[in-house]
């Protein structure tokens, strides 16, 4: 029986062990270091309200991700948000921008159930709260200590699904002793990420906007994207929540500063783009800062494809160089194809 381990549960390790279930008898073992699947992906709860606090919705931009979410998985509470987005500008100047997103997708409990909907598919055991620490290449094939000590595997193949720099990191610490793993771990180290401190802001009042969320696209406010959760059917029954991300170089400033402070700044910065100052006085906040939010380079694809064939496997939005949750979806289910392929 082959048996195959991945680093991380996040979307694209979803997508990947869902085809391997489809088109083969694998073992498949997913180490999550978290309490939760999906990554980047992710939502909350609090009380009767759902909010997606960080990606925020999958779109439409790749036939065989629509036809997984619209034909292949249930499609009971998907939801589709209809609104446009507009834009602002280094101003707080909010203009009608151009909507080039034909399906923004979610669910009424959030984004999360895209993996989790994918792993109910399988028979791949999920170990949260997981940390991978250490990989080794042995007798032709992968073992993985986590931070406790415990050893898994063997793996036929291994497949690491976390962010390049945390990806890097676990190759750089590898006992892998062939000269790809320093070309790999140049080309993974090379991928550039963008930080993000987001605020989510509640509000037991309505908003009487035309839009679901702004983007500022000259990239010079403070603020990088406002959300709106209540535009999402199931999300927030009453009243409106606030997803307000701060753009890259706030982000990086701010990050390690009291969350409170960040969290009533980017609502004073959310109230004055929509230009309502209510918003400076949230019922009830949450925070997430993203230390390696959305990859903003690509990497280069000759190492990472020759460690293929050292069964070792890298995955994510990253590998594409598209920083979109339809992409890791769609490097998933390819990767999983590849792994199939090979078995």
């Amino acid at each position: 029986m082959t048996h195959i381990g991945f680093v991380g549960a996040g979307a694209a390790t979803a997508a990947a062990a869902f085809v391997l279930a489809e088109a083969s008898d694998a073992t498949v073992t997913v180490l999550e270091k978290s309490g939760g699947v999906c990554g980047r992906a992710a939502t909350r709860r609090r009380g009767e309200v759902t909010y997606d606090y960080g990606a925020n919705y999958v779109k439409s931009d790749d036939d065989r991700v629509v036809e997984l979410l619209t034909e292949t998985l249930d499609t009971e509470g998907l939801v589709d948000v209809t609104e446009p987005i507009y834009t602002f500008d280094a101003g707080g100047s909010v203009s009608e921008g151009r909507d080039a997103d034909e399906h923004k997708w979610t669910y009424e409990r959030g984004l999360t159930q895209l993996a989790k909907r994918l792993f109910a598919r399988t028979d791949a055991t999920v170990h949260r709260n997981t940390r991978v620490d250490r990989l080794r290449r042995a007798d032709g094939a992968w073992q993985v200590t986590d931070a406790d000590g415990e050893e898994w595997g063997p793996f036929d193949a291994l497949a690491l699904n976390p962010p390049a720099p945390q990806t890097a990191d676990l190759l750089a610490d590898a006992d892998w002793d062939d000269p790809l793993r320093e070309d790999l771990l140049t080309a993974v180290g090379d991928v550039e990420y963008r930080t993000i401190w987001t605020a989510i802001l509640g509000y037991p009042f309505e908003l009487d906007v035309p839009y679901y969320a702004l983007v500022n696209t000259d990239k010079n406010h403070e603020i990088g994207w406002i959300s709106r959760e209540e535009c999402k059917r199931g999300h927030v029954p009453d009243g409106s929540v606030l997803v307000a991300q701060a753009n890259q170089e706030w982000s990086v400033a701010h990050y390690d500063d009291p969350p409170a402070e960040n969290v009533a700044r980017l609502a004073a910065l959310a109230a004055d783009v929509i230009g309502d100052d209510r918003l400076t006085d949230p019922e009830w906040t949450d925070h997430q800062g993203w230390r390696y939010a959305l990859p903003e380079s690509e990497p280069e694809l000759e190492p990472i494809q020759a460690a293929r064939e050292h069964d070792l496997y890298c995955l994510g939005d990253w590998v594409t160089g598209e920083a979109r949750l339809h992409a890791a979806l769609r490097n998933g289910l390819e990767t999983g194809d590849e792994l199939a392929d090979t078995l």
